[in-house]
């Protein structure tokens, strides 16, 4: 029997995330099971080695290596030896040629040291200071495990949504609820220097002046329904590629819940933010729809819920196990509905066949608007209540 995957996107009051946190290579792990910390703290540190430059120091010097040997025999030049400690302009080597009247000075590119010099080749290889590198917690929470020498896993009761497409890494920021209903566009003339800082969440768009203003007076975030690709490429300054993002340095993390285009923000999910305007919200717009699928998302620490709850609420790396059903709530992601959000009518058991003349199964979804149409169920995600 066919069958075909639906991912879900969650929008959950409450929610218990689980957020693993990783050093790129084996460091020091500085916190332990059960310690509080807050979305700011240090996990564990690691210092990752600098870059590595080689240069060909004999060709600099005017070195030809021996007939007999085949060594340049470059390390009679050098002031420095392995190990050391150099500065950027320092000399390193000098060659003296017709009793000392000419010199040939070598100079450090880089502040580092000399890790190899290679009497054979006449070539050095230099490398920069080692760069510290610290993993923060990203949310608030309570060590779950710790993993030696990598990490630790962090856990935190929360309001969780996730997003259909974000540009920009991890921040936080308190929300601000901008728009007085989904429909309304965030425009640039609603964004001041008070909101430096803030979370802003918009309705169903924001503009390319918008987007660029919150940058200048220093937003952290904006949450929105829609958003014109144009919008996009002209904010970044290229084309954008879906297939996965989050490493942009604009200054500013973008989530879209919807889709592309003026698209409202779904009711729940605007009553949801606007819940809880004034707390404080941890975002990411890191997003991949290939293999490994990542969400943008939205999470918002519930201090106000006892740990008693965690055992009654759902994790977040828990996999939906309730499949597709008449009345459940979806978000199309395929043209031509692409972003349309309705609710599941009927399931028809026999095999459709589609545009690209493949028989796949198919559902009947009523649209927000009341229209009813019929989709592929490969090409639709459930919306999590």
């Amino acid at each position: 029997m066919a069958m075909a995957y639906t991912p879900g996107l969650k929008r959950k009051d409450i929610f218990l995330v689980r957020k693993t946190r990783r050093l790129p290579i084996p460091g020091e792990v500085i916190v332990k099971k059960g310690d509080k910390v807050t979305h700011t703290d240090t996990l564990a540190t690691t210092n990752v080695p600098g870059n590595a430059q080689l240069m060909n120091c004999a060709d600099l010097l005017g070195l030809l290596p021996d007939d007999r040997t085949g060594s340049c025999d470059f390390k009679q030049y050098m002031l420095k030896k392995e190990g050391d400690k150099i500065e950027k302009g320092e000399m390193i080597a000098l060659k003296k040629e017709f009793f000392g009247l000419i010199k040939r000075p070598l100079m450090s590119p880089l502040t580092g040291s000399i890790e190899l010099i290679s009497d054979s080749s006449g070539q050095l290889i230099l490398r920069e200071p080692p760069v510290k590198v610290n993993i923060n917690s990203y949310i608030p929470g309570t060590i779950a495990e710790v993993i030696p020498n990598e990490g630790a896993t962090i856990e935190c009761i929360a309001a969780f949504i996730q997003g259909i497409f974000g540009i920009g890494g991890e921040t936080f920021g308190e929300i601000k609820v901008m728009a007085k209903s989904p429909e309304e566009v965030l425009s640039a003339e609603q964004i001041t220097a008070e909101y430096a800082g803030k979370i802003l969440i918009g309705g169903s768009m924001v503009t390319i002046e918008a987007l660029q203003k919150a940058v200048e007076v220093g937003v952290k975030g904006i949450v929105v329904g829609g958003i014109e690709e144009d919008t996009i490429n002209k904010f970044l300054g290229y084309r954008i590629g879906v297939a996965i993002t989050g490493e942009e340095e604009k200054g500013i993390t973008l989530i879209v819940t919807e889709g592309f285009s003026k698209m409202n923000m779904s009711d729940g999910t605007f009553n949801l933010l606007a819940k809880f305007n004034g707390k404080l919200a941890c975002i990411s717009g890191a997003t991949q729809i290939r293999a490994g699928v990542i969400r943008p998302e939205i999470i918002i620490p519930r201090d106000d819920i006892d740990e008693k709850t965690i055992g009654k609420i759902g994790r977040e790396d828990e996999i939906p196990t309730e499949g597709m059903r008449p009345g459940l709530p979806i978000r199309i992601i395929r043209e031509p509905y692409f972003g349309a959000i309705g609710r599941v009518s009927s399931l028809p058991v026999e095999l459709q066949i589609v545009e690209t003349e493949s028989e796949v199964r198919v559902l009947e979804a009523e649209l927000a608007n009341g229209k009813k149409v019929i989709v592929a169920r490969a090409n639709v995600e459930l919306i999590e209540e």
